[in-house]
């Protein structure tokens, strides 16, 4: 076991593992060089198991570098922790923390904020980061590096990090509810629900494959939808009870809370 470890995550929760991961399967770093800080002994006991060679602790250990991956209101705590520790340098995946909170806590140190979502988890994430006042262009460099393993990576200013929330953060919920409308809907249209679920399913995945390859969704659709055809009639319906005005709200009551839970 190092004495200082190149790495170590405050919370070993879904995002942290999925993070993890990444780092292990694209050998970015050694298990032996990472250690996570889980204050639950039945999820200690579970990192162990599914990581060999994983240190895992109840407390913050010497570390380089710090990942910070609690619940928002443990932020602070961890971090005056983790600083007592001797981190030197810090990415925060919390949502909605600053990086004027972070540094509060953590001291004049590099701190980089970072807003990644759920499809992480499987290695298509989208997030994006900010830099604090003492950040440099190598500790972003850095912050995209680890985020890279699970996904993709954009840098903004802090003070887009609220829409990127509302966005890439909360918007996978949007694209399930989508998956659940659609479900029902081919129900009562007539087909079972284990047919509608499983077309459902991959008419999402096709259609996200179709976008990862580059093509504007504006002509994407346009390219679905014939002239006096079944989608135009479908589309129709959509646009007459405002769908682009629904998300639109959406977004901005998601960003609106963002700001508010950011202080």
């Amino acid at each position: 076991m190092p004495a200082v470890f190149a790495l170590q995550f405050l919370g070993g929760g879904r995002m942290a593992e999925a993070l993890l991961g990444g780092l292990l399967a694209a050998d970015a770093l050694p298990v032996a060089d990472v250690s996570v800080v889980e204050v639950l002994d039945e999820r200690r006991a579970e990192l162990e198991r599914l990581h060999p060679g994983l240190h895992v602790t109840a407390t913050p250990e010497p570390a380089a570098d710090v990942v910070v991956a609690t619940k928002p209101a443990q932020v602070a705590e961890a971090l005056a922790v983790a600083r007592g520790a001797g981190l030197r340098r810090v990415l925060s995946i919390a949502a909605g923390v600053t990086t004027g909170a972070l540094e509060a806590a953590a001291g004049p140190v590099p701190v980089v904020r970072a807003m990644p979502n759920t499809p992480a988890l499987v290695g298509e994430g989208a997030s994006a980061v900010a830099a604090g006042v003492h950040a440099g262009p190598d500790d972003l460099a850095w912050a995209e590096r680890l985020l890279g393993t699970v996904g993709t990576v954009v840098r903004v200013p802090e003070e887009q990090m609220d829409a990127v929330t509302a966005l890439s953060g909360s918007g996978p919920a949007y694209l399930f509810l989508v998956a659940e409308a659609l479900v029902d809907a081919a129900v009562r249209a007539g087909l079972p629900a284990d047919t509608a679920d499983a077309l459902t399913r991959q008419t999402i995945l096709g259609s996200a494959r179709l976008l990862a390859e580059g093509a504007d969704p504006a002509d994407l659709r346009a390219a679905v939808t014939s002239p006096g055809g079944t989608t135009a009639a479908a589309v129709r319906v959509l646009e007459d009870l405002d769908l682009r005005g629904a998300f639109s709200a959406a977004v901005a009551a998601a960003a609106e809370r963002s700001r508010e839970l950011g202080g």
